[in-house]
């Protein structure tokens, strides 16, 4: 299309072919082969001559309008009693009259005929015929028209299959359109005024404001009849589409096929975004699942360890109440006197026993304590684990596996999530997965047996031993330092010291307890909820690929819809 005369439109064209270059870019980061052809098919229609696609049921007259319409010397079209269009006919000037066949279903043909030097022809297969694939070749050339024009016999225009063809152009791409009523020769007058009137009619309905009609015939016109409407018709197409204009319409018929593409990759892109928003939200509700939960476990065992030490306090307080009778001054020397005669204990037993007792309280009631408090903890340890599983079956997907541009992103996504699921199902039934080997032998216990439950079952055994074990050492501990104390008791030591000592070292058991209990579950908590989290690995990478994709997509659609605006306006100046 030559635009050297007027530097408005070249410059306009050139924004167009920027416009294309982006488009590309597009396509080819969706990998959308489809539209990617289409829009390198745009740029070569851009500079060839105004297309008109001829469209109609078979048998409709569709070759002899053709023939009519290019006033050649001779039928370009075969004319024939049965169906001659078998295949899209692209009828194109050339120098030499040629025909080449582009595939099964496409033919390329040329002739030496002046009329086509402005226009070139895609004459259809019948719009009802029964093989399928020529629906869909029609179709690809639709894009491109730069008219198109329905053709229906005069005697009956309101054949199923053309009108639903009409529709598809309307919805799909909005295309130029006018109506032909060929064979008018072979209806009177009235009749014909009538299916005019219907044609425009329907034509309304289904969404054009001002239908154009022409009621042609084709054998009139080869017999020079004047009334055979030919000349209405191409005065039309001369002055509305052949005119000074046709360079400003072929551009605005391409901006609005563009405009159709890149709205249709919009309208799934909104729908990729909107499915990203709501796994990113997905995750960050398991995120915060997952350290609303580690909270509330860890408020859990600060009340453990609360309760415990406060049962330790309660238990040495009454034994601190008995040591400080026990060492009074007529106590230790009645004791050693008793020693000495073989009447009774010495005070060094005696105290030892009193060891003994404590230890025996001790482990006693905090195992008691343990039993009931323990249960809370590793409640909310499952809860943590069931929580999340929950999550991860009622996720919610929007991006359909048959999405016409992101299928291969829905069907990757869905893998993921499966991959997830069953992952994750695995991991809760395994008990391995919530021992911890480590912990357990810090603590000097016995491996637990795993055999008594099943995956986050275990919890509670693995808690209880790691508990168990370390009051164990704990008091242990206390109840050594405390055995050495009284066994190095005489009646040189002092009783406020002696006591002041056994409560230095109640004090800390009491501390260690806390601090222990605290470290130990509280570590433990988080190792099961980093190994939950350590499942969402693949999730969170392809959410991190996806932030990038969506910001590169949104900007460069984004950029494309804005200068298609941008010169669609300047165009209509």
């Amino acid at each position: 299309m030559n635009t050297k005369g007027n530097k408005n439109l070249a410059e306009q064209y050139q924004t167009f072919q920027n416009i294309l270059e982006s488009l590309k870019k597009l396509t080819s980061a969706i990998e959308h082969e489809a539209y990617g052809e289409l829009v390198q098919e745009i740029e070569f229609y851009m500079t060839s001559p105004f297309m008109f696609v001829i469209v109609g049921e078979v048998k409709a007259g569709k070759s002899s309008f053709i023939n009519a319409l290019l006033k050649a010397e001779r039928d370009i079209c075969p004319v024939a009693p049965s169906p001659m269009t078998d295949s899209i006919q692209q009828i194109i000037y050339g120098e030499e009259e040629s025909m080449e066949i582009i595939n099964p279903y496409l033919k390329r043909m040329t002739f030496p005929e002046p009329s086509l030097r402005d226009i070139s022809i895609i004459d259809t297969p019948g719009t009802n015929t029964i093989i399928e694939h020529h629906q869909e070749i029609t179709e690809r050339f639709i894009p491109h028209s730069d008219l198109i024009i329905f053709v229906f016999e005069a005697k009956n225009p309101y054949r199923q299959s053309a009108w639903m063809f009409f529709d598809f152009i309307r919805d799909e791409w909005r295309k130029n359109v006018i109506f032909i009523l060929q064979q008018k020769d072979l209806l009177g007058k009235d009749d014909l005024a009538i299916n005019m009137q219907g044609v425009r009619d329907l034509a309304i309905k289904k969404g054009i404001e001002k239908p154009v009609i022409f009621a042609v015939s084709a054998l009139q016109e080869r017999n020079n009849d004047q009334d055979s409407g030919y000349l209405p018709l191409r005065q039309h197409i001369e002055s509305n589409i052949l005119s000074e204009n046709t360079a400003i319409l072929k551009l605005s018929n391409n901006i609005e096929t563009v405009q159709q593409i890149i709205e249709k990759i919009n309208q799934s892109f909104l729908i990729r975004k909107k499915q990203y928003e709501v796994d990113l939200q997905f995750r960050e509700d398991i995120a915060n699942t997952l350290d609303s939960q580690e909270d509330k476990t860890g408020r859990q065992i600060e009340r453990l360890s609360e309760s415990l030490v406060q049962t330790y306090h309660a238990i040495t307080g009454k034994k601190i109440e008995v040591l400080y009778q026990r060492l009074s001054f007529w106590q230790v020397l009645k004791s050693s006197f008793s020693s000495l005669t073989g009447g009774g204990k010495s005070l060094k037993d005696m105290l030892m026993d009193e060891a003994k007792d404590l230890e025996l309280s001790l482990h006693t009631s905090l195992k008691q304590k343990l039993e009931s408090g323990i249960t809370d903890v590793a409640e909310d340890i499952q809860t943590m684990g069931r929580l999340v599983q929950e999550k991860i079956k009622s996720r919610k997907n929007i991006l359909a596996k048959g999405d016409e541009i992101f299928a291969d992103i829905a069907e990757r996504r869905s893998h993921i999530l499966a991959d997830l699921q069953r992952d994750f199902r695995d991991f809760i039934e395994s008990a391995d997965n919530f021992y911890d080997e480590s912990l357990v032998k810090t603590s000097g216990s016995l491996t637990p047996d795993l055999a008594a439950g099943g995956g986050i079952a275990v919890v509670g055994i693995v808690l209880s031993a790691v508990l168990n074990g370390a009051i164990f050492d704990i008091t242990g501990g206390i109840l050594t330092t405390i055995g050495i104390l009284f066994a190095s008791v005489s009646l040189g030591w002092k009783r406020n010291k002696v006591m002041k000592q056994f409560k230095i070292e109640i004090n800390k058991g009491g501390q260690r307890i806390n601090e222990e209990v605290n470290a130990k579950l509280k570590a433990y908590t988080q190792r099961i909820k980093e190994r939950i989290d350590h499942h969402f690995f693949h999730l969170d990478s392809m959410l991190e690929k996806e932030k990038k994709e969506i910001e590169r997509l949104d900007l460069l659609i984004g950029q494309i819809r804005n200068d298609l605006n941008m010169l669609g306006e300047n165009l209509n100046r």
